[in-house]
């Protein structure tokens, strides 16, 4: 595996270029704030709303993304669903011979709803943490890590360039792990899947059960996350290591919890996970996603109503909120 920090940050990092963020979004937003604090020169490429304000109030030049294009950078920070759509009617003609096209994930280029032109350096820097967290750490000197790749070296200067954005934002002040755009894509979206899906619904089947057994819900969301023992939990899995995390608990939850996870059937979750792996690597599952941008967000509708709406375990972390916060 390779990894590249500060000491491989080349001369002169951005000097020269010009750096169009396109999306002012929350990693777009951080993203052009660090390039600015590092010195490169920067201006937005958004639509006129509220991000675009933002940007604005934020001190910078914002101009319709073809306009942005034009640069010698180009930095594409708009949802993956989004880009396919923008980057055919107004980033691929505006580009110049000799410009880089800079991507945040690798979503579209792995599963090919985008071909660059020919004419263009095509780089992958993709953070892996949220952007508000990119801002937070790239300000307190700590930087965060990423992974990133070159897809296509048409000027010779690809990967001095790559490496020069990864400076500018803070990520070689932690380390940047290079890999292809299809293998981020995949790394991504199959953790999402497997492990985020399956936290989401052992949460929300313990909640149900312990609540109908008659244990209080406001008791069961402070056990389960709300009293931050499962954030430090994850940080001890991050410092010790996922396994050697385990002997900070108490033999009574060790016993406990090694014993219910070989009474699992792991068989099955294995083939589901395999499954999923496999839907994601055909590219099956692009294509449902872009069949639903285009039809209008049918089930991410749906689901922004649930998530946003009243809902018991939604009711209990409420009310143990305003417990949190009243004072004896």
């Amino acid at each position: 595996m390779k990894v590249y920090r500060a000491a491989d940050a080349p001369s002169g990092g951005l000097a020269g270029e010009s750096v169009a963020v396109l999306g002012y979004g929350n990693l777009g937003r951080s993203a052009a704030l660090n390039l600015r604090d590092s010195g490169a020169k920067v201006r937005i490429g958004n639509r006129e709303d509220d991000y675009a304000a933002l940007a604005r109030a934020d001190g910078f030049e914002v101009v319709p993304p073809a306009e942005a294009a034009t640069d010698t950078m180009v930095f594409v920070l708009l949802p993956d669903e989004v880009i396919p759509a923008v980057f055919e009617g107004e980033i691929a003609p505006a580009l110049r011979a000799g410009a880089a096209v800079a991507f945040g994930s690798g979503y579209c280029l792995a599963f090919e709803l985008i071909r660059p032109p020919d004419h263009v350096d095509v780089l992958l820097l993709a953070p892996r943490l949220a952007g508000r967290q990119a801002r937070t750490r790239y300000q307190a000197g700590e930087g965060f890590w990423a992974i990133v790749g070159v897809e296509a070296d048409r000027t010779g200067q690809a990967q001095r360039r790559l490496l020069g954005l990864a400076e500018g934002l803070g990520v070689l002040r932690a380390g940047a792990v290079e890999m292809t755009a299809a293998g981020e894509a995949a790394l991504d979206l199959f953790v999402e899947q497997t492990v985020g899906a399956v936290l989401g619904t052992a949460m929300l089947l313990a909640f149900d059960v312990g609540t109908r057994a008659g244990i209080p819900p406001e008791v069961l969301v402070m056990e389960m996350y709300m009293s931050g023992e499962m954030e430090g939990v994850f940080r001890s899995f991050r410092e010790t290591g996922f396994l050697r995390a385990s002997e900070e608990h108490g033999p009574t939850a060790l016993f406990g919890g090694i014993t219910r996870t070989l009474e699992m059937d792991r068989e099955a979750l294995a083939a589901s996970f395999q499954t999923i792996l496999d839907d994601i690597a055909s590219g099956a599952f692009a294509r449902r996603f872009q069949d639903e941008a285009t039809n209008g967000y049918p089930m991410l509708s749906v689901a922004r109503e649930m998530t946003r709406g009243t809902s018991p375990i939604t009711d209990a972390e409420d009310r143990l909120r305003r417990l949190m916060q009243s004072r004896p």
